[in-house]
């Protein structure tokens, strides 16, 4: 498998994901195969940042000392526009069915990705 696009895990500002070159299949977790038909090398591309609130779930009381300050923080699940799903911080009022878009801010001393709505 070739070198993998920098993205938020590798503290870049960006979302990559993988698209099938046998069967088209968009898939968000990083693989050396394609998790629809296995077939190897799916090809990384960039996504726009674009999506549309799947779930979303406030949290109210921290899970570590590293994440009180950010207390409450909302946690979404997002179907990008590119065809896969992903978790991600959002703002607090963000509702299922929200148009939203990405930014990338600091939480817990790492860069994630944070969806706020779309003007």
């Amino acid at each position: 498998m070739s070198e993998r696009l920098a993205d938020w895990t590798k503290g870049e500002a960006a979302i990559t994901y993988q698209v099938c070159a046998s069967c088209g299949h968009v898939q968000y977790f990083h693989r050396s195969f394609c998790a629809a038909c296995g077939a190897s090398g799916p090809r990384e591309q960039r996504a726009s940042g674009k999506g549309r609130v799947y779930a979303t779930s406030l949290v109210c009381r921290a899970a570590t000392p590293e994440t009180r300050t950010h207390v409450p923080y909302n946690i979404l699940l997002v179907d990008c526009a590119e065809g896969f799903r992903m978790m991600a911080h959002g703002e607090n009022d963000l509702a299922i069915g929200d148009s939203v878009i990405a930014s990338f801010k600091p939480f817990a001393g790492k860069l994630v990705p944070f969806f706020a709505k779309q003007k």
